[in-house]
């Protein structure tokens, strides 16, 4: 598949071997590793992070096989998830720090084309969301919320 905005192809990426239950060397069970998560998203932390803490300190190679619900279904069902998106509330994130840049260096092309690119992707996904009804139909972006939402 082609890359968003750029000219290249892309490249390829790894994966996942097929796989249907959880391997022998792994030494948590489903409801303690759920505990885990809900404990983590207590504390703020998002999917990803839980993920690549679970992967790198309690070697849990994959949530899914040894529980058999996604990481984020888990952290909804313990209410943790959030009201946005995680993908949404980053590209937030990367441009309140683009326009905070931009603020103090205002002849900075490519960041300012870079922040196009940022707005341009969170307008697709709000467009997205909202159609799937994740999103209200009221809701708008705007660079100044985003930064409310943010901090």
């Amino acid at each position: 598949m082609a890359r968003m905005h750029s000219h290249s192809k892309g490249k390829s990426g790894s994966n996942k071997p097929l796989r249907t239950e959880s391997p022998k060397w792994v030494g948590y069970k489903g409801n303690e590793v759920e505990k885990l998560v809900q404990k983590m998203g207590s504390k703020g932390m998002q999917s990803a992070q839980i993920g690549a803490v679970l992967r790198d300190e309690y070697g849990v190679p994959d949530v899914r096989l040894i529980t058999g619900k996604k990481l984020s279904h888990i952290m909804k069902e313990s209410n943790n998830y959030g009201e946005m998106p995680e993908d949404l509330f980053n590209l937030l994130k990367r441009a309140v720090k683009v326009k905070k840049h931009l603020e103090s260096s205002r002849k900075d092309l490519h960041s300012n084309y870079g922040f196009k690119l940022i707005e341009s992707k969170i307008k697709r996904l709000v467009k997205y969301y909202k159609n799937k009804k994740i999103l209200p139909s009221d809701w708008t972006y705007n660079i100044e919320s985003a930064k409310i939402l943010v901090e």
